[in-house]
């Protein structure tokens, strides 16, 4: 049974999101007093929806005139930053509901919260490498690069950029599984004897990788979701949050630490 404070509040959220220019202009008279025309220019509706909207946040003490202008009250801002919030998270939430059975779960201590504010990449039916391109432009933008993950399918697509960069002095430390180390030294020698001779790349490998990969660049961090079926990239999220870099670090750490070296004799000639 819902209380009747708790349908009062659900009655005002509902007022709020049943027209597409409240929000807006309450989050704007919160922001700086505003003139009608300014809140016609910004809302795109007409000046008697304008006067109207005002009226009924006068009646709730959101807002009151001064002079030719509107400005929000203390309980207004309080409203705008409230809804504000509760709108970035159905968003986030939105971008990642048919995705996030690819990501990591609860028991790896991942939350919606990580998300936030995080650049979520799809792959597409007619776009299937977004997720990659995406990844290859925070490649090309750090110096310092780890990664942690059971696929090849970031990496692979740009092997030979990967390539250059690492000989070109960016430092990289990958930890696969071993028969995902042992395909890629058998596969592509010429590709790895030089970033692994060159020292700026190391390798190693753990038997119990996580089913998802964790990128850490310079200033970012993301995380893939695959679908293990095919094999390919659904999906990368990238963020530069405090909360998603200590995430990604402690992960990452975590299995270092169980990790070893890949023998440099397993490297073809």
């Amino acid at each position: 049974m819902i209380h009747n404070t708790t349908q009062g509040a659900l009655d005002d959220i509902s007022y709020l999101a049943r027209s597409h220019h409240r929000v807006p202009m309450l989050v704007a008279l919160a922001t700086r007093p505003q003139s009608g025309a300014n809140l016609r220019e910004l809302s795109d509706v007409s000046a008697s929806t304008v006067r109207r909207t005002l009226r009924e946040f006068e009646a709730r003490n959101w807002v009151h005139r001064n002079g030719f202008r509107y400005e929000a009250t203390e309980l207004g801002v309080f409203v705008a930053s409230a809804v504000e919030t509760l709108v970035e998270q159905i968003e986030t939430e939105r971008k990642l509901r048919d995705l996030w059975h690819w990501l990591p779960g609860e028991e790896s201590d991942f939350g919606v919260d990580t998300c936030v504010d995080a650049v979520v990449t799809v792959a597409e039916s007619d776009n299937p490498y977004r997720p990659v391109n995406r990844f290859v432009s925070l490649l090309r933008e750090t110096d310092q690069f780890r990664f942690v993950g059971v696929n090849i399918s970031l990496i692979e697509p740009c092997k030979d950029e990967f390539r250059e960069w690492i000989l070109d002095g960016m430092r990289a430390e990958i930890i696969d599984p071993p028969n995902v180390a042992q395909h890629i030294l058998e596969t592509y020698p010429d590709h790895c004897s030089g970033p692994l001779e060159s020292g700026n790349l190391s390798v190693r490998i753990h038997d119990a990788l996580p089913p998802y990969g964790v990128c850490l660049f310079d200033h970012r961090v993301g995380v893939c979701g695959y679908n293990h079926d095919s094999g390919t990239v659904r999906v990368l999220i990238d963020s530069e949050t405090v909360e998603a870099r200590e995430w990604a670090e402690v992960v990452y750490e975590s299995y270092r630490r169980e990790s070893r070296p890949l023998r440099r004799e397993t490297v073809p000639e």
